[in-house]
């Protein structure tokens, strides 16, 4: 077979996708595993999503809402912002791509930060554009260093907040002295994904952004249903922007991206609070005990605005990583990221962490570690 593909394509590395959970635990000759590795809501969707769910089967003959009207309208009354904001995606990283499809243009500059959310970075090589990558500075987005790297062909600047897979927070404080410093023309986008994890007075008011002077760079904040409301596997995301913004990404949008039971069980998500109340305040219990056994083993656990933290586990994460799998505990190395000796560790139920810290207590004493 002969091909000619392009050079920005054929010089893309494929996401690396983890295992189904059955594949590992029957090469690891486990049952009963838990999965503490990709920051997924362990209490599991709403149950009233659910039973919207079941409800709406009968009608998966029918395309979806090309528009998403009440899921939009949903999101409207529960941020306090106009639908005309508001931009659907198959989950918030195709809300990434529409960005850089209606921004960038071959030789045009995207700012990122390492380590950060891989996909950034791969939808700006599918569009022959440049990647400019900022190492994060004491596991920080380094403002300072990504403000003079701007040019003139800086398009976009992708940051998260709070970043994966570190944790950590920048403040309104921080981000106003940054934006300051860029030209009117970058859109700045915040990745939120974990924001609702982090306690509200310390989140940044993105609408204050979107509706400022025009005097600053447009701030575009992405959003997920897949974290705090437990419906990953229906891929479901947005976007809040101005509405000239949302207006260039309609443009690019495919119709029906969003498919009926992701409107249905977001839409119902979002109305069910009691659910949601008790996964943040779970998560934040979970979190800080975690934290607390994590350091009485001898590591060192760092703190984390979303449910997910990294352990300096001091030695090599990866052998770690495998030795936990034979006890069924899958967590994430963090040698890929830079980060050889570190773990990352996604809070649990109660008994996914009872069993995580047993799990660790008995393979950091046979590798030696702590």
């Amino acid at each position: 077979m002969k091909l000619n593909p392009a050079e920005n394509i054929s010089a893309i590395t494929p996401y690396p996708p983890g295992k189904p959970l059955e594949e590992l635990e029957r090469e690891y000759g486990i049952t009963g595993s838990i999965k503490l590795a990709s920051n997924e809501n362990p209490w599991g969707p709403s149950p009233k999503a659910m039973e919207a769910i079941a409800s709406s089967l009968s009608g998966l003959h029918r395309y979806p809402d090309g528009s998403g009207y009440y899921l939009t309208e949903g999101l409207a009354r529960w941020l306090g912002a106009d639908p005309k904001e508001i931009v659907l995606g198959n989950g918030s990283n195709e809300v990434i791509e529409f960005l850089v499809k209606a921004f960038v243009r071959k030789d045009d500059e995207v700012i990122t930060s390492h380590p950060s959310f891989l996909m950034y970075q791969k939808f700006v090589q599918v569009r022959g554009g440049k990647n400019t990558v900022i190492p994060l500075r004491n596991m920080n987005h380094d403002l300072e260093a990504i403000a003079d790297t701007v040019t003139g062909r800086t398009r976009l600047i992708f940051m998260d907040n709070p970043n994966n897979p570190c944790g950590t927070l920048f403040s309104r404080e921080r981000f106003d002295d940054f934006l300051v410093q860029l030209p009117e023309e970058v859109v700045v986008v915040l990745d939120e994904a974990y924001v609702d994890f982090v306690d509200k007075e310390k989140r940044i008011d993105v609408l204050s952004y979107i509706r400022h002077p025009d005097t600053l760079p447009s701030v575009v904040s992405l959003r997920t249903f897949s974290k705090a409301f437990g419906l990953a596997g229906l891929r479901v995301g947005f976007g809040l922007m101005h509405q000239e913004i949302a207006n260039l990404l309609h443009r690019v949008r495919q119709p029906f991206n969003i498919n009926l039971l992701g409107q249905i069980g977001a839409l119902a998500a979002l109305e069910d609070q009691d659910h949601y109340s008790m996964t943040i305040a779970e998560t934040a219990k979970g979190r800080e005990w975690l934290s607390r056994k994590v350091e009485a083993l001898g590591c060192r656990p760092y703190p984390s605005h979303t449910n997910f933290f990294l352990i300096d586990i001091g030695g090599d994460a990866t052998r770690l990583y495998e030795a936990m799998l034979y006890k069924g505990v899958i967590v994430r190395s963090m040698k890929a990221y830079g980060f050889p000796e570190f773990i990352r560790i996604t809070v649990g139920t109660k008994d996914e962490n009872n069993r995580f810290i047993a799990s660790l207590k008995e393979c950091l004493h046979d590798l030696g570690y702590a």
